[in-house]
């Protein structure tokens, strides 16, 4: 064994490097009421119990909405026990919801919103950009409550654009955008310790990426932790893997830290990454709670108002 083929060995033993375990297609395609064309990604075919805290992934788009004086999207409906996590890359989206919040986020803009103990909202596209029409271009993700915060207060976090840190990967390969958790490149000329501005109930890293054609990054997520590539555009290969393409998801094995990414394209990328909540997950269309019972509860809830309604 030469020093290379040591070094790779040694690194195997300690697991550095983050195994691709599976590659998913999307489950699903279908349309969210009538403004969100998504193709599901988690939970998919089971992989919502591989990657917990992450309860669903859906990929809106990229699509075109023609010109229109009545907004498209999704009117009212409850979230109970979980948190939604909106990330816009084009088009605008408007927001309101029974406690009286409200809001709109833009391209690079992410609305983190905490249901816990319920509330009643919708989303739909922005009246201004309605009547202009364009392309629409997100990413929903749902994350996961212990459970002992999924009847605390629910809360907002409207993180913009300009308050979102980003990193110049090196060498000219692209750029990294660190939402929540804490950036950990890999070279000691990369800046460390850069801290996304989401605040979260368990450890979550959230990366929104952009690798340049023929480039390659390294970043480390804290081992244990359960980790996913999702590719929203492009081919790339992770951790040596054959190609990862469009609307596609690597899930990596919780050995190991060392994400090494190579763009085979020009690709955008989320990494998300997080440890996992250890209790049981009684699920019922937007309830996400730890048993039946309290499912049961969270529906008499919507249906008697509990929740409030939009006026």
């Amino acid at each position: 064994m030469n020093t290379t083929q040591a070094r790779q060995a040694r690194g195997q033993e300690t697991g550095s490097v983050k195994a691709v375990t599976q590659v998913h297609r999307q489950g699903s395609a279908h349309m969210v009421g009538d403004g969100f064309p998504v193709r599901n990604l988690i939970p998919g075919d089971g992989v919502d119990e591989q990657l917990s805290p992450f309860l669903l992934l859906d990929y809106a788009g990229p699509a075109y909405f023609p010109p229109t004086d009545t907004p498209r999207g999704v009117g009212e409906h409850p979230h109970r026990g979980f948190e939604t996590v909106t990330i816009v890359y084009e088009g605008v989206l408007a927001h309101r919801d029974s406690t009286g919040s409200g809001g709109i986020i833009g391209p690079g803009d992410v609305q983190w919103m905490t249901a816990a103990s319920g509330l009643v909202h919708e989303e739909m596209h922005e009246r201004a950009w309605a009547k202009k029409g364009g392309t629409l271009h997100a990413i929903q993700l749902w994350v996961n409550l212990p459970q002992a915060q999924k009847m605390s207060k629910p809360g907002y976090q409207t993180l913009v654009n300009d308050d979102i840190p980003s990193v110049d990967l090196e060498g000219g390969a692209g750029r990294l955008r660190v939402i929540a958790g804490e950036f950990r490149g890999t070279s000691e000329a990369m800046p460390r310790g850069i801290r996304g501005p989401a605040k979260t109930f368990t450890p979550v890293h959230l990366y929104d990426l952009r690798l340049n054609a023929g480039h390659r990054t390294d970043v480390t997520v804290p081992a244990g932790f359960n980790t996913a590539v999702f590719v929203l555009q492009g081919e790339v290969s992770v951790n040596g893997s054959g190609p990862v393409k469009e609307a596609e998801l690597a899930r990596l094995g919780t050995t190991g830290e060392r994400i090494v990414i190579e763009a085979k394209s020009d690709a955008t990328l989320l990494v998300l990454s997080g440890e996992a909540i250890n209790e049981p997950v009684a699920r019922y269309g937007p309830f996400v709670m730890n048993t039946r019972e309290e499912l049961i509860q969270a529906v008499d809830d919507y249906r008697m108002g509990r929740m409030g309604h939009l006026g």
